[in-house]
């Protein structure tokens, strides 16, 4: 009771931050319609929320009318709907979707969170990324105040390939000991924690000593992930262990990930495959079908790349608010 009659002066407070908030999402619209992109919706409660390994996902129930019961999931992302949608149209799509993730709560998470997607066929990573920049500054003042950073997003973003990134701040060749946690460890000078693998060392590292240095004068791309972190993405036809996936990153928040789209279902069956082995290890009770309607879209996608930007986080930058639960309406 004392919540809920808190509710209104808090909601008081905030109603500046979550003014703009309203604006932005007006503009959002006017960005994608000016485009030529068309707007859709998507199921929240599906049968399979996604492939990711370390996202943890609400469980719910559908009743149907014979008393029959199916579980059903709310969804990490629409991205497998989307590219349905995609695949039987042509079309350039977005959606401002609520997604869910379990388990995540912090100044810059939210268990519940508004994902903008959008999807565009005839779209390289590179020309993704000059969209991506575009709508950025469209959404958000010229300089953005970030704690102590002040980012300016007048001047060219930076693309910044993770090969760079690692030999820049790390001091190691990332691709180079792709499955060698041992080397990585050694050319990074630092010790392997037990039963740290690759994968662990790679996300310490980032975390610990790229990420901190990116994005805080200039918006950063950071590009050409290794193979093995992008599920859903093309490989590099000039290095295949590198895959065609960027990340933006403004004044320390990672705001955006996207990739260059795999298109084959034989190929992302078996990335499929691996991660739900590797997520069965980690959290058996996160277990669901393949999405087979999705595998047996993609040979109808056309060439094409997408993005998930986090829009709670823009509306932050926007903003200067410190937390995600500022700018929610009901948080």
């Amino acid at each position: 009771m004392t919540v809920l009659s808190a509710d209104p002066a808090r909601i008081a407070e905030r109603l500046p931050l979550l003014e703009r908030r309203s604006q932005m999402v007006k503009a959002v619209r006017t960005f994608f319609e000016e485009r030529g992109y068309l707007e859709v919706e998507t199921p929240f409660a599906v049968p399979v929320p996604g492939e990711e390994v370390h996202l943890r996902c609400f469980r719910t129930e559908l009743e149907r009318p014979d008393g029959s019961r199916e579980a059903r999931f709310l969804h990490t992302s629409p991205e497998f709907a989307m590219k349905r949608i995609v695949a039987a149209t042509g079309k350039s799509v977005f959606q401002m979707a609520r997604v869910w993730r379990n388990g995540e709560a912090s100044n810059t998470h939210a268990p519940e969170f508004t994902m903008l997607e959008w999807y565009r066929p005839g779209a390289d990573l590179s020309s993704l990324m000059d969209e991506t920049e575009a709508f950025v500054r469209a959404l958000l003042p010229a300089v953005v105040h970030r704690g102590t950073d002040v980012i300016d997003l007048s001047i060219p973003f930076e693309r910044l390939t993770m090969q760079a990134a690692f030999a820049r701040y790390v001091g190691a060749d990332l691709l180079g000991t792709a499955g060698d946690a041992e080397a990585l460890a050694a050319q990074a000078h630092v010790g392997l924690r037990n039963g740290e693998n690759w994968e662990d060392l790679f996300f310490r590292l980032l975390l610990e000593r790229v990420e901190p240095m990116i994005g805080r004068e200039r918006p950063t791309f950071l590009t050409h992930w290794p193979a093995e972190q992008a599920a859903l993405a093309r490989r590099d036809p000039a290095d295949d262990r590198a895959a065609l996936r960027f990340e933006l990153y403004i004044g320390g928040l990672e705001l955006a990930n996207a990739f260059e789209e795999l298109t084959d279902p034989v190929e992302q069956r078996e990335r499929f495959a691996t991660d739900r082995k590797r997520r069965m290890e980690l959290s058996p009770d996160q277990d669901w079908a393949v999405d087979e309607d999705f595998l047996a879209a993609l040979p109808e996608l056309p060439p094409c790349s997408g993005i998930a930007l986090g829009f709670d986080r823009l509306v932050m930058l926007a903003t200067g608010a410190p937390r995600i639960s500022d700018i929610l309406w009901l948080a």
